[in-house]
């Protein structure tokens, strides 16, 4: 599960946002894009194997419309599973989440695969749908996946995004802790864990998690736009605008970078208050 949450990841990120009366801040997932860049599924474990399998997973990055062609036409001659999850994975990709995460939940619900491929297929469909926009279907994904793998810190991670979306923050965080405790320089869940702490109003403990993060990782984007938060909080703008501006310059055209361009516009914009 490793590499398929990597690149999910800025899809679902920590969103900063400066609100016109003053500072607020809040949780959410990014909205999708139409055609969404997905990994492949992780090695291991598989649902399926075989070369129609491995061919329609390779054209998921280049040609997602013919990969759902292909495994449409391959499930009607007896593709089963591996056609059915190569078919939701270019859905999700197409930009149709709502169709792949429900086909990637019954996927996970019916496969005779072992535990740890269902816990990976089950946590693609929490990703799915938080693309769509349902944290808390998301949640029911993920949990249904810890029943299979429950110390499993990237399930823990993703369950704690939906959470957040929630606005669940003291669940989210006792999420955060427990991956925390498995694997101490998780970067994202650091970042995540600094977050859920800001929106607890414990801004310091918050602040403290975030220099942990870019201690482990001094280059990270999303610890970064973190960071600028809680110093725009702490009313040090210079911080704040070093910050996002290090953040632009690390991870042009992506949407991090873009929620610091926009975080770096409404500060400068001024301190209009309701």
């Amino acid at each position: 599960m490793n590499a398929a949450r990597s690149s999910l990841f800025a899809l679902l990120a920590v969103i900063a946002l400066l609100a016109a009366g003053g500072v607020a801040w809040e949780y959410r997932a990014v909205e999708r894009e139409e055609v969404v860049e997905l990994p492949l599924p992780p090695e291991p474990p598989r649902l399926a194997d075989g070369a129609d399998y491995e061919r329609c997973l390779a054209m998921l990055r280049q040609d997602p419309e013919g990969a759902l062609a292909f495994a449409d036409a391959w499930d009607a001659t007896g593709g089963g599973e591996g056609a059915r999850h190569c078919a939701a994975l270019a859905q999700l990709t197409v930009g149709e989440p709502d169709r792949a995460a429900a086909q990637l939940e019954r996927l996970a619900i019916g496969s005779s695969a072992g535990p740890a491929a269902r816990a990976a297929v089950f946590a693609q469909a929490g990703q799915a749908w938080m693309m769509a926009g349902d944290p808390a279907r998301a949640f029911a994904a993920t949990t249904m996946a810890m029943t299979l793998a429950p110390n499993d810190p990237d399930l823990l991670t993703d369950r704690s995004i939906a959470l957040g979306t929630m606005a669940r923050y003291s669940e989210a965080l006792a999420d955060l802790e427990r991956a925390l405790a498995l694997d101490p320089e998780r970067t994202e869940a650091l970042v995540f864990r600094a977050a859920a702490l800001r929106n607890l109003e414990r801004a310091d403990a918050a602040m403290e998690s975030v220099n942990r993060a870019l201690s482990v990782s001094p280059d990270n984007p999303e610890a970064l736009l973190e960071r600028g938060i809680l110093l725009q909080l702490r009313n040090d703008a210079a911080g704040a605008r070093a910050d996002w501006l290090r953040v632009i310059s690390l991870a042009p055209d992506t949407p991090t970078a873009d929620l610091a361009q926009q975080n770096l516009a409404l500060s400068e914009a001024g301190p209009t208050r309701r």
